[in-house]
């Protein structure tokens, strides 16, 4: 894979803010809104970067190596190096999930086992809540999409691994990020506990992953539940003004 050069990164920001070009060329761009995308595309390449590396050092932690190990490879100190990434992950305990979510939960864990993967990515937790009928599925549905075809497609990309070591299994960045954004919504809901649908929403809004990629491909669209369900409150609170 050949990485983006300067020019082609101008080019994107370029791209981005095309209104900052004034027709023409008979004046100055703007070259302060080009500089704020720049910086925003700049962000994003960051933050895709510093996930790739936290993915490495989990595994590497995994398989035993330790920190002046890592610091090593990373040419930082060992102090650094766990300043930086040993910042305790949020657990969420199944007192936290609803139990459907604890059923897909299931097998999302019986996935990554079958698979000999010592990591449960999106592509597992997706698999696990389109295996059997829970308030994910359900979303998809009144979505307009079959869970049967989601389950399949996440299916195929669920690569075979080499691992021995099931009880070692820890959450690559993008699940944790989304079930974080699950607990979010659970909570904007008014819920103490998180559903398969806030996890659904969750994989997708993260934006990345196995999981995103597969439900943008169905046309899944994260925003239109909570907006219909807003669109629903708004008319029944008019209808009870009205009243």
């Amino acid at each position: 894979m050949a990485l983006p050069d300067l020019d082609d990164l101008i080019a994107e920001v370029d791209r981005r803010c095309d209104t900052a070009h004034r027709p023409g060329g008979q004046e100055q761009p703007d070259w302060l809104a080009l500089l704020t995308v720049a910086a925003q595309l700049a962000g994003q390449m960051q933050a895709l970067a510093d996930d790739l590396v936290e993915d490495y050092v989990e595994h590497c932690r995994m398989h035993g190596s330790s920190w002046t190990d890592i610091g090593t490879a990373l040419g930082v100190t060992r102090q650094a190096v766990q300043q930086r990434f040993h910042a305790p992950h949020k657990r969420y305990s199944p007192e936290t999930m609803t139990d459907g979510l604890r059923q897909a939960m299931v097998h999302v864990k019986r996935a990554a086992v079958h698979h000999r993967n010592n990591y449960i990515g999106t592509e597992h937790l997706l698999w696990g809540l389109t295996a059997e009928d829970n308030s994910a599925t359900r979303l998809l549905r009144a979505a307009g999409l079959s869970p049967e075809t989601v389950h399949r497609s996440v299916g195929t990309r669920l690569s075979m691994g080499a691992s021995q070591a099931a009880e070692r299994i820890a959450w690559t960045p993008y699940s944790r990020k989304a079930i974080a954004l699950a607990e979010a919504r659970s909570e904007q809901h008014g819920s103490d506990r998180i559903d398969c649908d806030d996890l659904l929403i969750g994989l997708a809004r993260v934006g990345r992953g196995v999981a995103a990629d597969v439900l943008t491909e169905t046309g899944f669209d994260p925003a239109a539940p909570d907006a219909a369900a807003t669109d629903a409150t708004a008319t029944a609170t008019a209808t009870a003004t009205d009243a």
